[in-house]
Order: C-alpha cells, then sequence, then structure tokens
C-alpha cells in the first residue's frame, strides 16, 4: 500500500526538508524550535513510517540517501508552494486585498456606492468591488455576497446593521401640468380616483402597496393605475411625463420639486421611517477588505452631512 501525507505526518515531512536543507540536526533543530532529540525521533518514526532510510548520519556529518534525495526533490517544490500560499493568505490579514461582493437597490447604488467607487479604487488598488444591483430581496449568504445596502424594512434580524443616510419619507407626487388637470388628492383614499403610476419589487408578483401615517399609525393603500414597472427610474420618468402619480422617497424627488419639475401631495401623511441600512453577517474576524469598503461607504455618507 503506498503511504499517504495523514495528520502530523506532514510535520515529518516538514522536518526532513529542513534537516536535509540544513544537513544538521541541531541547525534543524533551531530552526524549527523543537529539540535536537526531538528532532531526531520525528525522522525516525518517518523513515519507520516509509520503510526506508531517508539520511545517514554519524556523530560529525548528515547526508542524505539515494531515496532522500529523490523524495527532496519532489518535496521541495511543493513546501515552497504552500509556504507561499499561506503567506498569501495571511496578507489578506493585514492588508485590504481581494475581492467585496455588493448587493445593493438601485437607489442605494447610486447614492452611496458609486460616489465613492472612483476615490475607493484610487486608495486600494488590491481590492476588487464587484457590485450587484437590484432591487429584489435576497439572502445575501446564500447568494455569495459580503455586504448589503438596502431599506432597513427588508433586512435579516440576523445581520450586523447600521443604517446610513438617515430617515427617508414618500410621498405622492406630480407634475404641475398633472395636478393643474386632474386636481390634488386631499386625503390617501382620493388617490383612487387618480392614475397611479405602480412600481414592483424585483421577484414579487404585486405592486408595491402605498404606505401612509395617520392617527399615529401607518396603512397601506392599494392604488391602481395603467403603468406598473419594476424600475424606479422608469417609475420617475413616466411621471415627469405627465402620466400620472408616482409615490417616491425625498432621495429620489426632492431636487426635481425644487426644480419645480414635480409637486408633493399628501404631505401630512408622509411621516419619516428608517431608510437605508448596511448590513452585513456577524463574523469573528472581518478581512481587511471588506473593512475598508464599509469604512468607506460610512465617512462618504458623513462627508455627504
Amino acid at each position: 500500500m503506498t503511504p499517504t501525507v495523514q495528520g502530523s505526518e506532514f510535520a515529518q515531512l516538514r522536518t526532513f526538508v529542513t534537516v536535509a536543507e540544513q544537513l544538521s540536526f541541531s541547525r534543524a533543530a533551531e530552526r524549527l524550535g523543537i529539540t535536537p532529540s526531538s528532532l531526531s525521533q520525528t525522522i525516525r518514526s518517518l523513515e519507520e513510517r516509509l520503510g526506508i532510510r531517508l539520511l545517514n548520519r554519524t556523530t560529525r556529518s548528515v547526508a542524505l540517501t539515494p531515496a532522500g534525495e529523490a523524495l527532496l526533490l519532489r518535496l521541495r517544490p511543493a513546501m515552497d508552494e504552500i509556504s507561499a500560499a499561506i503567506e498569501s493568505a495571511v496578507r489578506f490579514r493585514d492588508t485590504p486585498a481581494g475581492t467585496v461582493r455588493v448587493h445593493a437597490a438601485r437607489l442605494a447604488a447610486q447614492v452611496f456606492i458609486a460616489p465613492m467607487l472612483g476615490a475607493f479604487s484610487q486608495s486600494y488598488p488590491e481590492i476588487t468591488v464587484d457590485v450587484t444591483v437590484d432591487d429584489a430581496v435576497v439572502d445575501i449568504v446564500s447568494g455569495g455576497w459580503d455586504v448589503a445596502i438596502r431599506p432597513g424594512e427588508v433586512v435579516e434580524r440576523d445581520m450586523i446593521a447600521v443604517e446610513i443616510g438617515g430617515p427617508l419619507r414618500q410621498y405622492p407626487v406630480a407634475t404641475p401640468e398633472y395636478i393643474a388637470k386632474h386636481g390634488t388628492p386631499e386625503t390617501p383614499e382620493q388617490l383612487l380616483d387618480h392614475n397611479c403610476i405602480l412600481w414592483r419589487w424585483s421577484g414579487q408578483s404585486l405592486p408595491y402597496a402605498w404606505e401612509f401615517h395617520r392617527d399615529g399609525s401607518w396603512f397601506e393603500l392599494v392604488v391602481k393605475g395603467s403603468i406598473i414597472v419594476s424600475d424606479r427610474g422608469m417609475m420617475l420618468s413616466a411621471c415627469l411625463d405627465g402620466a400620472g402619480i408616482a409615490f417616491a422617497t425625498n432621495r429620489e424627488v426632492d431636487t426635481l420639486i425644487a426644480d419645480g419639475r414635480l409637486s408633493k401631495m399628501l404631505d401630512q401623511y408622509c411621516e419619516p421611517y428608517p431608510g437605508y441600512f448596511l448590513y452585513y453577517p456577524k463574523q469573528r474576524q472581518m478581512a481587511p477588505a471588506l473593512r475598508a469598503f464599509i469604512d468607506t461607504v460610512r465617512a462618504t455618507v458623513r462627508l455627504e452631512h
């Protein structure tokens, strides 16, 4: 039966390579940090397991047998490769390098990730940022992502989550021309008399129900309309074209409102709520690359405010 490497036998082979390179039990023991007697016992156990003598040793010298030379010739490249692999792995502990896989809702990617990518890439050239932009609610662990950014209401409870960007508000918006033609709803229920532009979460069959706040509690309103989209940019584009009323966050439409291109409605029913969260699985040691990405996103958000 051909001998195989098991358990402590790898240490035996490492010990043999060190002795063969040093051709001295005392120098090899010093390099390995063990006693000469322990080293001698390790070599003896290896030779007994292999059933062949690897070293000829006297009180004055150590020499390789033909079998020992053949074994060293094959082992040295393998040991060098293993050492290089370990060194490469340890480098991730100390130096930000590698790939950070990110899953982000579309608006979150636009607001929080896009502004920092250029500077981040220059600061950390050895990190690859792989960003999936998708409004779908996914399991980031099973999907292979390291970190995600999406609304707090759909973040799993067992994640480490940090709110970024502050609270959000959602309100109905329409063009001044649409309002002039169709009027302004005074209560959420009056939206049922209007053509609403509906948005659907990716992967969901039904459109998102619009949420309002009244008398200290939230309630949902299932509105109707002739347009249903899964892309919020398309939703706003249709709204700007006068197709109807959209339900959008302040992050998406405050500038359009300030420019007079859209007008918001039912402001008294639109309370703030927790916004976007950056979140990731609990872990004992965070890879430097992931830590660098998280810290940069948070720093970018702080500078924005």
